[in-house]
Formats: C-alpha cells, sequence, structure tokens
C-alpha cells in the first residue's frame, strides 16, 4: 500500500513506519496500552451486565423474536460505525476516546447474552475462551512483528468476506438458516485475518497520532474472535 493510498493517512502526518524508532516505539506501545484498557474495560462491563437485572430482560429481548438478533446486530454496526469515525477524528483527542469508550460498551452489550448463556451452560467455556483468543492473538502479533509483513493486501478480501458472512448472518437470523461448525472455524480464521491486517497496519499504516483508532481496531478483531471461540466451545460442549 503507498501513502496516496493509504486510508489512515492525512496530510502533514507521518505513517509510524516512516516515523522515527522512538515516535513509532511510542505510538504502539500507546496502542497496546489502550487495547488493555479496552480489554479490562469490556471485561469489567460483561461481568457487570452478566450479574444484572438486566441480563435476563436483554437475552429474552434478543432470543424471544426471530428478528431480535438482527435488530441486536444492526444497531451493534450502526454505533460502531459512528464509533470508529470518531476514534479516527485527526483534531480531537476527546471524541477519539469517546469513540473507543462508545464502541467498548456497545460490544459488551452485544455480546453479554452470548457470554450469559455460555456462563450457564458451563463456567469454564469464558475463561478457556479468553486464554485461547489471547494466546491466538499474541501469536498471530508475534508473527507480524517479527516478519515485518505488510498485510495490507488483505483488505479487499477482508471487505469482501465480511459482506458474505454478514449475508449468512442475515439468512440465519431471518430464515432459520443453520449455519453449523464449518461457519465458526471460517470466521475464527476471518478473525484471525483480520488481526493480522490490523497488526500490520499499526506498524506501517497509522498515524503516529493514532493510537487511540489502532486500539478499536485491534480491539474489534479480538472481540469478533473471542465470539466465535465461546460459539466453537458451546457447540462441542
Amino acid at each position: 500500500m503507498n501513502q496516496a493510498d493509504n486510508p489512515y493517512l492525512a496530510a502533514n502526518f507521518l505513517a509510524a513506519a516512516e516515523a522515527s524508532d522512538e515516535e513509532r516505539a511510542s505510538f504502539i506501545t500507546k496502542t497496546y496500552l489502550h487495547l488493555a484498557g479496552a480489554i479490562g474495560a469490556f471485561v469489567l462491563l460483561v461481568t457487570v451486565l452478566i450479574n444484572s437485572p438486566l441480563a435476563e430482560p436483554l437475552i429474552q429481548s434478543v432470543l424471544g423474536t426471530r428478528y431480535g438478533y438482527l435488530i441486536l446486530l444492526g444497531g451493534f454496526m450502526f454505533v460502531s460505525w459512528i464509533a470508529d469515525s470518531w476514534a479516527r477524528n485527526s483534531t480531537s483527542l476527546a471524541m477519539q476516546y469517546t469513540g473507543l469508550a462508545v464502541y467498548v460498551v456497545a460490544e459488551a452489550i452485544f455480546m453479554t447474552p452470548l457470554m450469559y448463556l455460555a456462563a450457564l451452560r458451563d463456567p469454564n467455556i469464558l475463561p478457556t475462551a479468553g486464554v485461547t483468543t489471547l494466546g491466538l492473538f499474541g501469536v498471530l502479533t508475534t508473527i507480524v512483528f517479527i516478519t515485518r509483513k505488510d498485510f495490507s493486501f488483505l483488505r479487499s478480501a477482508l471487505i469482501f468476506c465480511g459482506i458474505a458472512a454478514f449475508g449468512l448472518i442475515f439468512l440465519n437470523a431471518a430464515f432459520g438458516l443453520t449455519l453449523g461448525p464449518i461457519f465458526t472455524y471460517a470466521m475464527i480464521v476471518f478473525a484471525c485475518a483480520y488481526i493480522l491486517y490490523d497488526t500490520s497496519n499499526v506498524l506501517h499504516h497509522y498515524r503516529t497520532t493514532q493510537y487511540v483508532a489502532a486500539s478499536l481496531a485491534l480491539f474489534a478483531s479480538v472481540a469478533l474472535l473471542f465470539w466465535y471461540i465461546i460459539q466453537l466451545f458451546m457447540s462441542r460442549d
């Protein structure tokens, strides 16, 4: 991806790959510190929601009707799009943090029904899925940092696969189409590919001032991987 095609770059700002070693190291450190903070906030919010009186009504509203999950998914995608645009704001740091916070809250609300059901089925599913997710994330991150490979060429394929996956999810929610374990495995591979893509963007394409937006992108990919690993473990239980 050249500079002209870089969607993260703006005038008068350097991409991380073109910055000094000190600036690049500072940017990467801030990105992963913000990612850790987002994950911690997510875990706290989900824990509160699962153990609150809101958990069962939320699940009933999602599972009680054929289109409940589809409505929840649509709302989450809309809020996520707004939050991501805020996080990419190049002039307001406060707006960037607002975008990250809104996304974390939306992700927590969206994932609460699945995590609640997983905890009811087997208390070991969530911690095991969490450790597996972080382990895969660590391996994929290490691959990118060691090889320094630019995975931005995956962008078009990821967009296409994302649209196709959403279409299948819509058919599943609207018409009761059974996706099966193959879809779950495919989405785990899809999430891993996104982690490679987002991590390489941290190394090569984000501006050094975009650590909030970079952490949001990584958090979204980690959350997606976590979602489908939970589903995998639930299907095997």
